[in-house]
């Protein structure tokens, strides 16, 4: 454990809260940044705990550990620390990150655009920053390399019957699940039906599937349920879930 206090910057991307440690965090063993990952979940969470537990934090956010960069190319590395576990990328995060990287000047901003390079647990992301009067207006991202696993994999359920999931990488495994399966419509007012039909759904998919990065060792588990729904206009509405009871 560590004595000092620690340096959070507060950030959100479109509301999602990704704070993000600027400083005061116990360095982490590892010669990559998925070892570090591992290390925190295997070894010592006890920084993970510290900043995502009641009452400095909640379950309905995230907090993303800057580390050294391990690519020769990148700008800067992070590692996602959520109520769970730590997690090797997310799309929101990165967003936030990046922002504040640019914002107090950890990395040079350019006008109108700024290219940040951002190493993880899942590989090099790259980052393409719209920038003006000193504020990052925008972010896109550039993924690691993102692919269907396994389709139309059947879980069995005792409450739903058997339930067909389409599992897929984007920076970490995800199961996708079309919300009618397990007869809810994906709004606000079954927020925490879903939460639990998800963490009821990834309990079971740990025990009848198997999954591996083919690149990235580490890499084993499905780490997001997420719900899906088609929209009359052909839009695609999702909710992603997690531990211990939070919908995205």
């Amino acid at each position: 454990m560590w004595n000092n206090s620690l340096d959070l910057l507060l950030v959100h991307c479109q509301g999602e809260i990704g704070k993000v440690i600027t400083g005061g965090a116990p360095p982490i063993p590892g010669n990559t940044l998925m070892e570090q990952m591992n290390y925190i979940n295997t070894v010592d969470d006890s920084l993970r705990r510290f900043v995502t537990f009641e009452p400095r934090a909640h379950v309905a956010m995230s907090v993303n550990l800057l580390v050294p960069p391990k690519h020769p190319e990148a700008d800067a590395g992070f590692i996602v620390l959520q109520a769970d576990r730590a997690h090797p990328m997310s799309g929101s995060n990165c967003i936030c990150v990046v922002t504040a990287l640019l914002e107090t000047g950890r990395v040079k901003m350019r006008e109108p655009e700024t290219l940040v390079k951002v190493d993880t647990p899942a590989g090099l992301i790259v980052a393409r920053a719209r920038c003006h009067q000193r504020r990052c207006l925008s972010v896109s991202l550039d993924n690691v390399p993102c692919f269907a696993e396994i389709l139309d994999q059947p879980i069995l359920t005792r409450r739903w019957g058997t339930v067909i999931a389409d599992i897929a990488f984007g920076g970490v495994f995800y199961a996708l699940v079309d919300a009618k399966q397990v007869g809810l419509s994906i709004e606000p007012k079954n927020a925490r039906e879903l939460a639990e039909a998800g963490i009821e759904l990834k309990a079971l998919l740990a025990k009848q599937v198997k999954v591996r990065h083919p690149e990235l060792p580490g890499l084993d588990d499905v780490a997001y349920v997420m719900f899906r729904s088609r929209e009359p206009d052909g839009a695609i509405r999702t909710c992603t879930t997690l531990k211990p009871g939070r919908v995205d």
